[in-house]
C-alpha cells in the first residue's frame, strides 16, 4: 500500500531538486526525509533518484511516478482552495423549505437579501404544507425551514421568526363585502374553500371555528392559493388567507376584506431545523440573518406601538 507520507516526500524532493530543500518544505530534518526515500525505493523496488553534485536527479521511473504525483498533489491544493471557499461562503449550497405561499410572496425578498450577502451560495428552494417541511427536515432533505407552526416537535428547534395576519376574503359583491365586521357566526352557511390540511392556515382556521363551537362549510380544499383566489373572485365562496397573498387583489378591488368580529387570526411564522444535526455554513448564515430581521422586525414593531399610545394619550 502506498505510503503518502514518503510519497509527499518523494514530490517535494523532485520539485526541489534535493532531500534538503524537501526537508525544509515539509519542516522536517534532512535525514528523516533521506530515510523517508530509501523507504519508499526499497517499498517500490524501483530507484527513482540519482545524483549528480549536490542535485538530485530523477531516473526514468521516478519521472513516471513524478507524473501522477504532481497531478495529486494539485488537486490536493485544489480540494484545499474549496474547503476554504466553503469556510468563507464563497462556494455552497443552502437548502430551504417553505408553503407555497410563502415561497411567492414573501421568501423571493429573503433570498435576495442573502443572495446579495453571499452571491456563490446555490439556493434550492423546496415548497410544500408546512406539515410536508418539516417531513423534509426531519428526512434531511432541508436543513432550514421557514414555516408556521403546527406543533412542537422534540427533534425540531423553532425559532420565532415572524407573525402574518389571516385575511378573510370575499367577492366585492358577496353580501357582508361591505361590513365593518363579520362574526364566524355569519360565515357558517357560506361554502369555504379552505387550505390543505397539513397546512398552518388550515390549523388556525380549523380552530377558530372550533373555539366558538362551530363547524365550517367547507366546500373545497386546495393547496393552490392562486386557485382560491380565483374561486372566491366568482362568488364561488370565502376563503382565509395570508394578507401578503391577497394585499394586490384587495387593493384593485378584485377581492374584498372585513375584519372578524372578536378575532385576530394570524399564524406564527417560525424558523425551523433539526435541534441534533450541525447547520452548514450556508444554513447557519441564513438562520443569523432570519434572527437580525426577526429582532429589527420586533423593535420597528414596539416603536410603532410607543407612537400609537403616545398619539392617543395612553401610558
Amino acid at each position: 500500500m502506498l505510503n503518502l507520507n514518503q510519497f509527499r516526500g518523494f514530490y517535494e524532493a523532485a520539485r526541489s531538486g534535493s532531500f534538503t530543500g524537501a526537508a525544509r518544505k515539509l519542516f522536517i530534518t534532512q535525514p528523516a526525509i533521506t530515510a523517508q526515500m530509501k523507504a519508499f525505493e526499497d517499498q517500490c523496488n524501483l530507484k527513482l533518484f540519482k545524483k549528480k553534485g549536490r542535485r538530485l536527479h530523477l531516473t526514468d521511473e521516478g519521472k513516471t511516478l513524478y507524473e501522477y504525483a504532481k497531478r495529486i498533489f494539485e488537486y490536493e491544493r485544489e480540494v484545499e482552495d474549496v474547503i476554504e471557499e466553503m469556510r468563507k461562503l464563497k462556494r455552497g449550497i443552502l437548502r430551504l423549505g417553505t408553503s407555497k405561499a410563502y415561497a411567492r410572496y414573501f421568501m423571493p425578498f429573503l433570498i435576495s437579501s442573502f443572495r446579495e450577502a453571499y452571491p456563490h451560495i446555490k439556493v434550492y428552494l423546496d415548497e410544500g404544507s408546512s406539515l410536508d417541511i418539516i417531513r423534509s427536515l426531519l428526512d434531511l432533505k432541508n436543513e432550514v425551514a421557514v414555516i408556521a407552526r403546527l406543533e412542537d416537535n422534540p427533534n425540531v428547534t423553532f425559532l420565532p421568526f415572524k407573525q402574518n395576519r389571516l385575511a378573510l376574503i370575499l367577492a366585492p359583491n358577496h353580501r357582508l363585502a361591505r361590513r365593518k365586521k363579520v362574526s364566524l357566526e355569519e360565515l357558517v352557511d357560506d361554502p369555504m374553500i379552505m387550505k390543505e390540511i397539513g397546512s398552518g392556515t388550515r390549523k388556525v382556521v380549523n380552530g377558530m371555528f372550533s373555539a366558538n363551537g362551530l363547524t365550517p362549510n367547507v366546500l373545497m380544499e386546495t393547496s393552490n392559493t392562486e386557485f382560491i383566489k380565483q374561486l372566491v373572485q366568482r362568488g364561488e365562496g370565502v376563503s382565509f388567507l395570508v394578507e401578503e397573498a391577497v394585499a394586490a387583489e384587495i387593493d384593485d378591488n378584485r377581492l374584498a376584506t372585513v375584519p372578524l368580529a372578536g378575532e385576530n387570526p394570524f399564524l406564527d411564522v417560525s424558523i425551523a431545523y433539526l435541534k441534533d444535526q450541525h447547520l452548514s455554513h450556508p444554513a447557519r448564515a441564513f438562520v443569523e440573518m432570519l434572527k437580525e430581521m426577526a429582532d429589527q422586525g420586533a423593535k420597528q414593531e414596539k416603536t410603532r406601538m410607543a407612537m400609537t399610545d403616545s398619539a392617543t394619550g395612553r401610558k
